[in-house]
Formats: C-alpha cells, structure tokens, sequence
C-alpha cells in the first residue's frame, strides 16, 4: 500500500470540514474534478470508502470518520510546527474574517481594535455584523463572537471577559404618556422593543432580585434583530427596550435613556470567542485572542 501524502491528508480533513466538494476545491485551489480524483485514489489506496456521496451532500463513512479522528491531532500538530517556524515572518501580518453580533462588535470597537490595530498595523480586521447565527467554517470565517450561549456545541468556545450586564431603557418622552414601570408585570401594558435571536425566536426578557427571578416574554410592535437599532429606537421613543449596558450607557449618560427597574437588572454569562476544534489557530488569530483577553477583563 503507498503511503498517503500530506497533500492528501489535508484535503481529506478539508472535505470532511466542507462537506461539498465545490467549497473544498475552491480552498484547496484544485479543480472539483482533480479533488474527486484524489479521494478516490486514496481510497482505492486504502481499499476503504472513506466518504459517502450524494447529490446534495458529502459525508464520512464510519471507517472515514474512524481515519479522521486519529489523523487530526497528528496534523494539527504538523500544523502547530509549521507555523511556529514562520511565526517569526508571519506574526504581523494577515486577514481575519470574524462573524460576530452587533453586541460583540461595539465591544470590538470600543475597547479592543484601537489597541490592537496601532499594535499590528498590518493585520487587517474583517468584521462582519450577522444577526443569525451562521457556519463559519462554510463560509469562510476564521472565527465567531457571541454571547455564549449562543456558541455551537461542536466548536471551541473561548470565554472574554467577565459576565454582561443587561438594562431595560425608555426615553424620558415616551414614560411620559405611558403608566409606570415599578415591577417587571408592568411591562404587560407597555410598548416594548422586542429582539429577535439568531435561532429565529424572540428573547425573553430575564429579571432578578433577592432570589425572585422572572422570565418573560413582552408585548410590541416592534421587533428587531440589532441592539444598536434597538437603543435608537428608544431613544427615539419608540418604546422600551432590553439592552446590553455597552449599548445603553451613552443614551443614559446624556440623558437620553432612563433605566427602569434597576434592582431587576441581570447578567448573562459573557461572550465567547469559537472556531472549528480541528483547524489551526493562525499566529493572527492567536495575537488576536490574547489581546481580546488583555482588553476585555470585564464588560460590566
């Protein structure tokens, strides 16, 4: 039997990841059919079926995900060799591609990508803002932020920072011509701005105090998928909304917001950084990671 290339290997591993032999070729820089080709070469090599195929997808066989799991320590650490080599050359340069909520990126703004761009001026940030929850690996990110909850069970989460406060907000003219607000019940008669999640549902509303904790969901007209619209929309009056305090602390420094039921207020457990457990972390991505660490202790 001839022995598999590491060529061969590495494109195993990227079709297993891809699940299309389309979107592997494309990262391999082969043609499909060159890619096709290889696997079955390999396979007629190895006398095993190591993918299954059909028109609409590709997936492992159990002797393929038996190969790939006794493969992938070995050349992620090939990996780790590799580009600790070069990590000398490559340090400062590169792209990355991050998927993260709107949430996620003001904290980027705000406190970390300042420093980390005067750092490494030539490792360009590729943020996108995505309300849904996406496959990074399929489509080309190197990694994700969000809170983490949200985080896919299969990928490697790595926590930032402490835990994230949440405020619930009006502006001072719509409390005005509505009833008060003393007590999360109260919300029943209001008009709230309520957030739609990456999974489609809408966020229930989560309060606690002296060990009474209450979850909810909350009347509305308006339903929206941004924080940062959800703030605007309050402090255009549109109603009350249920906030992350990054994106209420302006709008409540200048008067803008009045927070209600302060006592209520809660803390979600933070957000997480996370990338696919077999694909190497780039020295940019490292870098990136630690200064995520350095710059976000907490976000109260």
């Amino acid at each position: 039997m001839r022995r598999p290339s590491w060529h061969e290997l590495q494109a195993i591993r990227t079709l297993a990841e891809q699940r299309s032999f389309r979107r592997a070729a494309e990262l391999l820089g082969l043609k499909r059919s060159s890619l096709s080709h290889l696997v079955k070469g390999l396979e007629h090599n190895l006398g095993v079926q190591l993918f299954q195929r059909t028109t609409r997808s590709v997936s492992l066989t159990e002797a393929g995900q038996q190969l790939l799991t006794r493969l992938t320590p070995l050349l992620n650490e090939m990996d780790e060799v590799l580009y600790d080599v070069s990590a000398q050359r490559q340090q400062h340069y590169g792209t990355l591609r991050i998927s993260a909520s709107d949430a996620a990126i003001g904290l980027l703004l705000t406190q970390v990508i300042p420093a980390f761009s005067a750092q490494y001026p030539q490792i360009e940030l590729d943020l996108a803002a995505q309300g849904a929850l996406v496959d990074i690996t399929a489509q080309g990110f190197d990694a994700g932020i969000r809170l983490i909850e949200d985080v896919p069970q299969d990928m490697v989460a790595v926590p930032l920072g402490g835990p994230l406060t949440f405020v619930t907000v009006a502006a001072q003219a719509y409390l005005a011509d509505h009833p008060p607000v003393q007590h999360p019940q109260d919300l029943q008669q209001q008009q709230c701005i309520r957030q739609r999640l990456p999974s489609g549902k809408r966020y229930r509303w989560e309060y606690q105090r002296q060990g009474e904790s209450l979850e909810m969901d909350v009347p509305g007209q308006l339903t929206l998928d941004s924080n940062a619209l959800m703030a605007q929309a309050a402090i255009g009056g549109l109603g009350i909304a249920y906030l992350p305090l990054p994106y209420a602390s302006a709008g409540l420094a200048n008067g803008q917001l009045v927070e209600l039921l302060a006592e209520w207020r809660v803390q979600s457990a933070g957000i997480a950084l996370w990338f696919p457990p077999n694909r190497h972390q780039s020295m940019a991505l490292r870098l990136f990671i630690d200064a995520l660490k350095i710059h976000l202790p907490y976000h109260r």
